[in-house]
């Protein structure tokens, strides 16, 4: 028998999605000691659900040019600003990011607010329809620039003489500590990576963390890069079938972990981002796609 740690390392799977395989009894011969999960040698690993999805995209338009409420394009555009602004350090709580979408108002009393915060979210709601507008096209510079433009439009970096929406970053900038392509580079070096990318016949999930990766190495923009590139995976989902998914507070340590370790080893990335497949895919039962 091996513990968690030990199978994790033999399937090259994070702990995290093999505890989850065993609390769903999906381990054949899988057992519970105490609070240890012990798992057969010869067990095999689970395989994932295929994730294929076919109408998802049509279900998003058809309800957003009804205006739809309560329905998976309501809950979408909530769920993905919240949690990607969260990640990049909005303060605004799911209720408050919620209240805004749902009555165009802030309405919140006694509480301090980030006037970019509000302003970003409003703005992200944007860039989710622009998404679902233009996810069947191909992938591109003026794509990732509109998108760009259309969420950091009226902050206070806008007013800024070093800081250019929608254009390419005038000042060198890191992430996570390490440096990133310099402004005189980042042109040529996206132009380079999104030929490479649309050249491939069919895209797999490795293929859109790969670029996701790689987008956030070059990190073109001077602020932004990690919203824009969450909603350029989110696009590049939609357009080749694969189920989306979203990053939340309890995956953001496994999501920079991957990408930081992408390079050396995908299997850490690709089980965040799977992991949160499945629970994206509760959303589509939920809505019976």
């Amino acid at each position: 028998m091996l513990n968690v740690k030990e199978t994790a390392k033999k399937w090259g799977i994070s702990e995290r999605s093999v505890r989850d395989y065993c609390n769903k009894g999906t381990i054949e011969g899988a057992i519970l000691e105490g609070k240890t999960w012990l798992i057969p040698e010869s067990a095999r690993k689970p395989m994932r659900q295929n994730a294929k999805i076919s109408n998802l995209l049509s279900i998003l338009r058809q309800e957003r040019q009804a205006k739809v409420s309560g329905g998976i394009y309501h809950q979408i555009q909530i769920d993905l600003t919240y949690n990607s602004n969260h990640i990049e350090g909005s303060t605004l709580s799911h209720d408050q990011t919620r209240y805004i979408y749902e009555t165009n108002t802030v309405g919140i009393e006694n509480v301090a607010l980030k006037v970019d915060d509000i302003v970003e979210t409003v703005n992200h709601f944007r860039c989710v329809d622009y998404v679902i507008d233009n996810a069947t096209k191909p992938l591109s510079e003026s794509f990732v620039k509109a998108l760009h433009k259309i969420l950091k439009s009226g902050t206070k970096d806008s007013y800024q003489d070093w800081f250019a929406i929608g254009e390419y970053k005038k000042l060198p900038n890191t992430v996570g500590g390490k440096e990133t392509t310099s402004p005189s580079e980042v042109k040529n070096a996206l132009k380079e990576l999104i030929s490479s990318y649309n050249a491939k016949p069919q895209k797999t999930l490795d293929d859109l963390l790969d670029f996701h990766y790689k987008f956030e190495r070059i990190h073109p923009f001077q602020d932004g890069n990690g919203r824009v590139g969450r909603l350029v995976l989110f696009k590049e989902c939609l357009k080749h079938k694969i189920v989306p998914f979203i990053i939340d507070e309890n995956l953001k340590i496994f999501y920079y972990r991957g990408l930081n370790e992408w390079s050396n080893e995908r299997g850490f990335l690709r089980e965040t981002c799977s992991f949160a497949q499945d629970k994206f895919k509760n959303l589509l039962n939920y809505f019976n796609l």
